[in-house]
């Protein structure tokens, strides 16, 4: 079978699940490499290859860590070069979808991204499946011209542990003289909550106008720790300095796709249907019967949320026991 080259998101090591998912996506198509970059990269193979990446290209070199994203664009090139994949799969961030376009121009093919789904075509070149339009229309695109680069939402497959040989194999990167340009100068870490990721968690609860203050989001951190879930905000919610940016869903805010979304209060304008409307399963508490929100929901509650989201997160607790 064809090779297809994952990279990989991981932590110093600890890889992130929606790459597990991307190598669930990738043996649709072919026999997935992955490629790990950065600090602790050579400690992700024994997870990778526990999901069916046959070879693993590691690189640690400090250039990743002291410089902006094209170090990792050269790093990429050099795996597209070494293995000729059918396709590259990027997991969707901010970060990986630069480099994907990167990568692409210097490929000279195409890049689609923020794909909810890909498949293996009658030629066995992949189709990439996407939402649009506030879900109202699904898409099935192919790159007609060079090695298809891809970009897919996390939660947009299951993880499933398969045994994959695993070799590890020294990537040796020849970095540009380009990649010098912008260098960071400082880190510093996100105060952790104990809850998931936002773009990587299965059950979002956001909040939005309707809380009527920062204080009620008290509310929605609640029913998202019930759930194990994470916290989300609307524009609106963030705009009033309820609660932090980093939590915004929507078009100027991130883009989730998790199994289950909560909306609470949320009027359901478009900039917001823009960054959720690919979940898989969408529930809305309003106490306006006529909000735009209730035309995309699966399940909607009509009543207020100062009532309702207590209610739901005591009978939640107290199923779990």
């Amino acid at each position: 079978m064809a090779d297809v080259l994952v990279v990989v998101d991981h932590v110093e090591g600890s890889v992130r699940k929606p790459t597990l998912e991307l190598l669930t996506v990738a043996r649709r198509l072919g026999t997935p490499v992955a490629v790990a970059l950065g600090a602790g990269a050579g400690q992700t193979a024994g997870v990778l290859a526990g999901h069916g990446a046959s070879r693993v290209l590691v690189s640690e070199a400090s250039e990743f860590a002291d410089f902006l994203v094209v170090p990792k664009v050269d790093a990429v090139q050099r795996a597209v070069e070494l293995v000729d994949p059918v396709a590259v799969l990027f997991v969707s961030s901010g970060e990986n979808k630069e480099i994907a376009a990167r990568l692409a121009l210097r490929l000279e093919s195409g890049v689609i991204t923020d794909a909810v789904d890909v498949e293996a075509g009658e030629d066995g070149r992949p189709v990439a499946v996407q939402s649009a339009f506030a879900a109202s229309y699904t898409t099935r695109s192919r790159v007609t011209r060079g090695i298809p680069v891809i970009t897919v939402k996390p939660n947009s497959a299951p993880v499933e542990p398969v045994e994959g040989a695993g070799a590890v194999e020294e990537l040796a990167v020849d970095f540009a003289a380009g990649v010098r340009g912008a260098r960071v100068v400082s880190r510093s870490a996100r105060e952790s909550t104990g809850r998931p990721e936002l773009t990587e968690a299965a059950i979002v609860v956001s909040g939005g106008r309707g809380l009527g203050s920062g204080e009620n989001f008290a509310l929605i951190e609640a029913l998202a720790d019930a759930l194990g879930g994470a916290v989300g905000a609307s524009r609106a919610a963030v705009d009033a300095g309820w609660y932090p940016h980093a939590h915004q869903v929507g078009q100027t805010g991130k883009s989730v796709s998790p199994q289950l979304y909560i909306a609470s209060g949320i009027s359901g304008a478009i900039q917001h249907r823009a960054g959720m409307q690919t979940s898989k399963t969408i529930v809305a508490i309003n106490k306006d019967a006529e909000a735009p929100i209730f035309d995309l929901v699966d399940y909607g509650v009509v009543g207020d949320l100062h009532t309702v989201v207590p209610q739901l997160t005591e009978e939640i607790n107290k199923r779990k026991g």
